[in-house]
This record gives C-alpha cells, sequence and structure tokens, in this order.
C-alpha cells in the first residue's frame, strides 16, 4: 500500500507540475491540444491539460536584431557595390510565427536581401551613397509587407556599409581631390574680386569725401567774403550817412570845402618834401584862391561859435 500511495503521490506532482505553465514577461507560448492550436499562453500563470495539450513553440517578443550577410549589388551603372545591413524586428503575433512560416529568420534575411539587390539596381553608384534613408525605408517597406504573413514586424532596416571596388574608390578619391581644389581655387578668385571691389569702393568713397570737403570748404569762404563785402558796405554806407547828415547841418557845406582845402594843401607839402623836384601850379592864382578860400572858410568856422 505505501508503495501504491507513494506511486500515486508521485504522479499528482508530476500531473501539477505539468498543469502548470509560468510564461515569463515579453515572452509567448503556443500550447496544440492534440497535435492542433489551441492558445497562446501570455506572460504569468496558465493552467493546460497534461497529456492532453503541449508546448509547441515559444517565441521572444523582443526586438531582435539580425544580421544581414554581406552581399554584392550590382548598380545602374554596372558598378559592383558591397552591401552589409542589419534588421531590427519584432515578433507581434505568435500564432502566425509558429505556422506562418517554417523559418521566418531566414524568410526575413532572403527577403532583404532580394530587395536589396532590386533597390540598389535602380540607382546609380554616386546615388546610392546620397540616398542611404531611401534604400532603407523602400527594404523595410517590402519586408514589413511580407513579414505580416509570418507574424513579425519590421521595425527599421540600416546600411551598416557600402563598399565599391579600390578601382573605384580610387577615381571618387580623385575625385573629391579635383572637386576641393576647384573649389579653392574659386574662393580665392572671388577673395581677389571682393578685394578689388573694396578697393574701388574705399578709393570712391574717399574721392567723393574729399571733394564734399572742398565744396563746402570753397561754401564757406564765399559766405565769408561775402560777409566782409555786406559789413564793408554797411559801414561805408553808415559813414556817407552821417556825411551827408553832418554836411545838411549848418555849416556843413563849409567845413567840407574847408577840409578839402587842408587836404590839398597838406597833398602839396608833402610832395615838396619827398621830391627834389620843384612842382609848380599851372595857375599861381589857383593856389591863392584856395589858400584865400580855406582862410576865409576857417574864420568864418569862428565867428560862427561866438554869434
Amino acid at each position: 500500500m505505501e508503495t501504491i500511495a507513494l506511486v500515486l503521490l508521485v504522479v499528482a506532482i508530476i500531473f501539477v507540475v505539468r498543469t502548470i505553465k509560468v510564461v515569463p514577461q515579453q515572452h509567448a507560448i503556443v500550447v496544440e491540444r492534440l497535435g492542433r492550436y489551441h492558445a497562446t499562453l501570455t506572460p504569468g500563470l496558465n493552467f493546460v491539460i497534461p497529456f492532453v495539450d503541449r508546448v509547441a513553440y515559444g517565441h521572444s517578443l523582443k526586438e531582435i536584431p539580425l544580421d544581414v550577410p554581406s552581399q554584392v549589388c550590382i548598380t545602374r551603372d554596372n558598378t559592383q557595390l558591397q552591401v552589409d545591413g542589419i534588421i531590427y524586428f519584432q515578433v507581434t503575433d505568435a500564432k502566425l510565427a509558429s505556422y506562418g512560416s517554417s523559418n521566418y529568420v531566414m524568410a526575413i534575411t532572403q527577403l532583404a536581401q532580394t530587395t536589396l539587390r532590386s533597390v540598389i539596381g535602380k540607382m546609380e553608384l554616386d546615388k546610392t551613397f546620397e540616398e542611404r534613408e531611401l534604400i532603407n525605408a523602400a527594404v523595410v517597406a517590402a519586408l514589413d509587407e511580407a513579414a505580416l504573413n509570418w507574424g513579425v514586424k519590421v521595425l527599421r532596416y540600416e546600411i551598416k556599409d557600402l563598399t565599391p571596388p579600390a578601382e573605384i574608390l580610387r577615381s571618387m578619391q580623385a575625385q573629391i581631390t579635383a572637386e576641393r581644389e576647384k573649389r579653392a581655387l574659386i574662393a580665392a578668385s572671388e577673395g581677389r574680386r571682393q578685394e578689388q571691389i573694396n578697393i574701388a569702393t574705399g578709393q570712391r568713397e574717399a574721392f567723393i569725401a574729399r571733394s564734399e570737403g572742398e565744396k563746402q570748404a570753397e561754401i564757406n569762404k564765399a559766405l565769408g567774403e561775402a560777409a566782409a563785402i555786406t559789413a564793408v558796405a554797411e559801414a561805408t554806407a553808415d559813414a556817407i550817412r552821417k556825411i551827408a547828415a553832418a554836411i545838411e547841418q549848418p555849416g556843413g557845406t563849409q567845413a567840407v570845402q574847408l577840409k578839402v582845402a587842408e587836404k590839398a594843401v597838406d597833398a602839396y607839402g608833402q610832395l615838396a618834401k619827398t621830391n627834389n623836384t620843384m612842382i609848380v601850379p599851372g595857375h599861381m592864382g589857383e593856389v591863392a584862391g584856395l589858400i584865400g578860400t580855406a582862410m576865409a572858410l576857417f574864420k568864418q568856422g569862428d565867428a560862427a561859435p561866438k554869434a
């Protein structure tokens, strides 16, 4: 009896162990019942029927990086190109991943290679280096459409390396060197042209500044001379007005005649002092008349205040 009880206990333990299934996080387990798909066990504690249900497949639901083997692609201009890439995908449907394809990893890899060859074959060599984003997007679109039947979601594809033949690399390097030298020459010529433009502009502005300064100096000089002439004219006019006003006063005419006579006598006297030649007037009576007139005016001037 003890042996039977022990056997029953062992069978019960085995039954309980096979009944309980614990699924880790980010994993999925496909269960078959009597050879047919029954259920997909989610993370956590699950129960199955021992000896009836069988764990057929287990899948990780994490994002998986898959290295795509390097391959040689032919570009549109018949140039060989060594391409190496990597795919990131994730299992989204455990049932389809189990029954949709016998090996979805190999299917994704092969489809990525064929799609990559097709996309690169439509491009020229230079474009393959410039359009990496376009190549990646084309590969992802083709893979994602096909992978729907495999329960897989292709997240992205990245080209790790594009390697052309050594001859092409040398020619590309020579082209890049020539292009850089061309840009350097263009930059130098542009610098010289700008230098000449700056020099000409500076000379023109300096000439304009000098001419403006000379123009302003001439204007200022003319204004100063005009102001001086105006001031002299105004002073002369004022003096003439004062003389005219004095002449109109009583005795003014006689004073003018006396002044003229004095100036004449002084002039004759100065000529006699500074010149050895004796200057004799044409008519002696003119001198006597001039002196007599001056004496008469002088006497009149003396008599006028006493009256």
